[in-house]
């Protein structure tokens, strides 16, 4: 059977309140289309939610400028939580997604205007580029940074996510997950030091960093390869600080950034090969999960070496304009063909706006 690891699709986002988080999303990063967005029970998460069956609102959310959906995951049947202790750079798991915008000078200005809780001042990235660092309502850290390959004209200041920056203990074991098997192969920057992008805005960055920026060497693929265009994975791991766990005895749905989602084909040879390699589905729908009522997957999760969770997605079914009924059989077409441009740009008649 084919199969294939098309890269990066979502960052998962934790809040505790739904409508207020996808409003300050919208707003601020642009994300206004949602691919689905209802309320569901999250059986396959019971190892993450301490053995209970958990209910949530859960929404696919899209900026069709480009870029990668984020996943808004909102408790109901508890209340999502900061943990008691403060995280900061370093610390195991996600701490900061990364939003790609067209002119990162222009957004500074444009977030601080509209009141955005902007984290410092303008900042030099060391690869490259303007950057700066925002807070969302929850407390989550956002960081602009130069983008391109645009899919449809730009009428925001941002894009979507281009990927996130993620904690490890050990960066040349953590390899052996993001590079090796998730195809995340290229890297584009290694060094180790004291950062002033971080060490000026972060909590914590002002320690010792090894640092390392990847990218896919392989095309981009996937329906919505056009959308979500190049995307990276950051890796931080500190020298001289030891690390905590950002959900250790924490709920998955608890504010934060909960997991990194991935498109795939072909996902039970590829549970095989993962599991050759010690990173085996640590749950999995075993069949095709309804999403809302409008989208079908098959979805499982694997780990990286420090517990980070990654999830699996294989699309059969989504919406193209659900308010008409139209929908698109995924399983139908060319794995690697992107969907054609008038099915892309018809998502735009569903986009939230206030």
């Amino acid at each position: 059977m084919y199969k294939r690891i098309n890269g990066l699709q979502h960052v998962g986002v934790g809040v505790p309140n739904h409508a207020e988080s996808w409003k300050w999303y919208r707003k601020f990063l642009g994300m206004d289309i949602a691919m689905f967005n209802g309320e569901a029970e999250a059986p396959l998460m019971q190892i993450y939610t301490k053995g209970d069956i958990i209910n949530k609102r859960a929404a696919m959310i899209l900026n069709l400028q480009g870029g990668l959906a984020m996943e808004v995951v909102c408790p109901i049947s508890f209340t999502a939580t900061h943990a008691d202790v403060e995280f900061q750079l370093g610390d195991l798991g996600i701490f900061v997604a990364q939003i790609k915008s067209p002119n990162v000078a222009k957004a500074y200005i444009w977030f601080k205007e509209n009141g955005a809780d902007v984290v410092g001042e303008l900042q030099t990235l060391p690869y490259g580029g303007d950057t700066f660092f925002v807070r969302d309502p929850n407390g989550l850290y956002f960081q602009i940074i130069p983008g391109g390959k645009w899919y449809t004209k730009l009428r925001h200041v941002t894009g979507g996510p281009v990927g996130s920056t993620v904690g490890v203990s050990d960066i040349d074991k953590a390899m052996t997950l993001y590079a090796d098997l998730l195809g995340y192969d290229k890297v584009l920057f290694d060094e180790t030091g004291v950062f002033d992008d971080w060490k000026n805005t972060l909590p914590g960055g002002d320690k010792k960093f090894r640092r390392v920026r990847l990218a896919q060497s392989n095309k981009p693929g996937g329906g919505f390869a056009k959308v979500m265009a190049d995307t990276y994975i950051e890796l931080a791991q500190a020298i001289d600080y030891t690390p905590k766990k950002i959900y250790e005895n924490r709920l998955w749905g608890d504010i934060g950034f909960v997991h990194l989602g991935f498109d795939v084909l072909g996902m039970k040879e590829l549970g095989k090969d993962l599991a050759e390699k010690g990173f085996g589905f640590t749950c999995d729908t075993e069949d095709t999960l309804d999403m809302g009522g409008t989208t079908r997957v098959h979805c499982t999760y694997i780990e990286d070496p420090d517990g980070t969770l990654i999830e699996l997605i294989e699309v059969y079914k989504i919406p193209i304009i659900e308010k008409l009924g139209i929908f698109l059989d995924v399983q139908k077409r060319d794995p690697l063909k992107p969907l054609p441009d008038f099915m892309l740009k018809a998502l735009r008649f569903g986009r939230i706006k206030d």
